[in-house]
């Protein structure tokens, strides 16, 4: 029983069916936040929501009857089962909040898409080396942040006034949003020469700093692929020694029952 829900739960025939519910449980939470549609068919789609609630917690309590304790030390199993224990908590009164929280269950196509989980593995294996573009771009954000005080801070309080509004400030900058006509051509109308400093900030942070995000990222990503390829190749061939061994196997058992036949005395 055991052995044959396991083939079930890990074949690719159930992956797709959960696939396929996950999917159609994202269309049906949108649909119930048009209030003409639940008007009309809000029971129907409670009742669907129910439906695929209870096919989630049956798919987790599969999985855990079959890998027992080590459905735990499986970060995604870990994942799934945080994901639908959120959708069970109660959501009305004063949990009404947590219904929102149902849209969470898209996120399971993570762990259930395996080119999903790729991207997601390559974005932790890349953390290591975000936190040392962050650390770069923090201590450039703070001297830029510093420096626009003190040069803009007076004329303009509003935008420069504290270090906290030149952060701010120097963010929206960095993301290129009105910084031109909204932020530096006013500030250069006071101070002509304002764009030797802004001109090297952006380069600094959005040409700079923010490809060298891509880049790390990119690189994680590919050793995650080249990880999982050598896996598979390493697995190949271990299958492809066993399947050898298994042969030679045979082969040697095949010989000596040739050998015993062959030795037989005529007319036995």
């Amino acid at each position: 029983m055991r052995e044959r829900l396991r083939a079930i739960v890990t074949s690719r025939q159930w992956e797709m069916a959960i696939t396929a519910i996950i999917l159609f449980n994202a269309v049906t939470l949108g649909l119930e936040t048009s209030e003409r549609l639940m008007a009309a068919y809000g029971p129907v789609l409670h009742a669907i929501d129910k439906v695929v609630l209870g096919i989630f917690v049956a798919e987790i309590a599969a999985r855990l009857y079959v890998h027992r304790l080590r459905f735990f030390s499986d970060p995604w199993g870990l994942f799934d089962f945080v994901i639908v224990g959120i959708a069970l908590m109660p959501a009305s009164g004063p949990f009404s909040v947590l219904r929102s929280l149902r849209i969470l269950r898209v996120l399971r196509l993570i762990s259930v898409v395996p080119s999903l989980r790729r991207v997601v593995n390559g974005l932790v294996n890349a953390l290591p080396g975000m936190a040392s573009i962050v650390a770069l771009l923090s201590i450039v954000f703070y001297v830029g942040s510093v420096m626009a005080t003190e040069l803009f801070g007076a004329a303009f309080p509003e935008w420069f006034g504290t270090i906290g509004l030149s952060a701010y400030t120097l963010f929206q900058i960095m993301t290129l949003e009105s910084w031109s006509m909204g932020i530096a051509r006013p500030v250069m109308e006071a101070y002509p020469y304002a764009w030797a400093f802004f001109v090297p900030f952006i380069l600094m942070t959005a040409f700079v700093v923010l490809n060298l995000f891509i880049g790390v990222v990119v690189s994680a990503m590919q050793e995650t692929v080249e990880t999982e390829a050598a896996d598979s190749r390493q697995q190949l061939a271990e299958e492809g020694a066993a399947l050898s061994v298994g042969l030679r196997e045979l082969r040697d058992e095949v010989a000596a029952l040739r050998r015993a036949v062959e030795a037989r005395p005529p007319g036995t």
